[in-house]
């Protein structure tokens, strides 16, 4: 009995010191003007290796002429280079999101040059050093706003709503290479209602889409889905069921799950609400309620990484609006406490969370430092440690890869990939078990023991507590089995 409480106090302590790594926060715009983030479901934060990628709109050129800018850090968040002027037109440019493939930034956001609003988008294929010219993507006499986007490989997939049809609707559209070139506008919703605030999530061919509908009476969240990568769609499915409000959904995928948050007032105040599927999006579970506050919380951002869910809000419990985050270590089953990010006698509004490797990204608008607001950043070094999904690509086969740094002291990565058996269902899975042996083919630790869903993972391993010396890691799956080399040296 005592070595349980033991353990116990040992997994408290852990998961204490997991969240009180968040660094201090960092400002990162610094002129008079305002300078603001978009709602929840246009993401201004995207990070891949040590690059990290932030977009907002910005009034520093005149207060009708808010333009859209970009900000990157190369080495994990640690510093930031110079503010990026985007855009360059007389009218209002707002509501930008970024994602990110390699080496390629993609960015979206509605527009007010052409006498109404419509979606345009821009990338940079060399990491955010330079950018291309700004492309148009709707083109009709209703505004077209609210944007929000997702990529995977080459293809980007975006989604907006749009008044086109007499009243607010979701439209789809996508580029299979790159940005280059776009395919027809795609209307997704057809309620003869209110329709809006949609967000996107993709992993591989399978494409996911929530949003704000009001066809019910009240407004209630819905989802659909393709499964071939956009050129078809399901069937709306509608995902609360309450007699009160249900807004502002934001959706991360990875494999077969899905997890979706959203703002709820069911409770007499708005409450962030979550729930998930883990078969792509065929059935889901119950709502879970994640925030228990007398007073309001809203706008959430989440986002999946392997087990790792991390989300992001935004709340009125200390008297002004704070930024609070919360994380589950095991797929969305059970939830840590609440983390206050943010302490300031003002507000904090709209944040996004980004990851890459064990960091977590934080990016929100803040009114701290007077009657505009800033954009702020926050990191924690080791908020996503263990085992994340680093591609949303399906692996035509199994593969270990050499651990990098090699040899290394005391923090090494190893990347792996899990493909998918052919005569079985991508909901399936495999058992993967990762393990570290010493020289004399003794286990000396488990890395990985869970069933996976086909993708490419990484794993760190910290040989704090073992001696300099050679040790060797393996892979097995149920058909695959490989063995490397990888050297401790202190």
């Amino acid at each position: 009995m005592k070595k349980f409480v033991f353990l116990l106090l040992i997994i408290h302590c852990s998961i204490i010191i997991a969240n009180a790594q968040w660094q201090p926060d960092m400002r990162l715009t610094n002129d008079p003007a305002g300078s603001f983030t978009s709602n929840n479901n246009a993401r201004c934060v995207a990070a891949i290796g040590d690059f990290v990628h932030v977009v907002w709109s910005d009034y520093r050129d005149g207060i009708d002429n808010t333009e859209i800018y970009y900000k990157r850090s190369t080495n994990g968040g640690i510093s930031w280079g110079t503010d990026i002027r985007l855009t360059n037109n007389p009218a209002y440019s707002g509501f930008p999101t970024v994602s990110v493939s390699g080496m390629i930034i993609h960015v979206v956001w509605y527009d007010g040059r052409d006498g109404n609003d419509e979606i345009y988008y821009k990338r940079s294929t060399d990491g955010g050093t330079s950018w291309g010219v700004d492309t148009r993507l709707t083109s009709n006499s209703s505004p077209s706003e609210s944007p929000s986007m997702s990529v995977s490989s080459s293809t980007v997939h975006v989604v907006w709503f749009d008044s086109r049809d007499g009243n607010f609707e979701i439209y789809y559209k996508r580029s299979t290479d790159g940005g280059t070139s776009w395919g027809a506008d795609t209307k997704l919703s057809n309620s003869h209602s209110y329709s809006d605030a949609p967000a996107i999530s993709v992993y591989g061919q399978v494409v996911h889409v929530v949003w704000n509908d009001y066809r019910d009476g009240n407004m209630e969240i819905y989802y659909k889905n393709s499964t071939n990568g956009g050129t078809s769609w399901g069937e709306d499915t509608r995902l609360t069921n309450d007699p009160a409000s249900s807004d502002n959904p934001c959706l991360s995928a990875s494999g077969t799950y899905v997890h979706i948050v959203w703002d709820d007032d069911r409770d007499g105040f708005r409450n962030i609400y979550y729930k998930r599927s883990t078969d792509s999006g065929i059935n889901w579970g119950a709502d879970i309620r994640l925030t228990n506050n007398i007073t309001t919380s809203q706008y959430p951002s989440i986002l999946l990484s392997g087990l790792f869910v991390h989300a992001v809000w935004e709340d009125l419990r200390d008297g002004n609006f704070e930024i609070y985050y919360k994380r589950s270590t095991d797929g969305g089953v059970n939830w840590e406490a609440d983390v206050r990010l943010t302490n300031n006698p003002a507000f904090s509004f709209r944040p996004s969370v980004a990851i890459s490797g064990v960091v977590v990204h934080v990016v929100w608008e803040d009114f701290r430092d007077g009657s505009s607001g800033r954009i702020y950043y926050k990191r924690n070094p080791s908020g996503n440690v263990g085992i994340q999904n680093i591609s949303s690509e399906i692996p035509s086969g199994f593969s270990l890869y050499q651990n990098y740094p090699n040899p290394f002291n005391p923090v090494t990565k190893i990347k792996f990939d899990i493909a998918q058996h052919t005569p079985y269902p991508l909901s399936r899975g495999e058992n993967v078990t990762l393990k570290i042996y010493d020289i004399t083919g003794r286990e000396i630790q488990t890395l990985v023991k869970e069933k996976l869903n086909p993708g490419s993972y990484e794993v760190t391993f910290d040989g704090s507590n073992f001696v300099s010396g050679v040790y060797f890691y393996q892979l097995r799956t149920r058909d695959f089995i490989e063995t490397k080399k990888l050297v401790l040296l202190k």
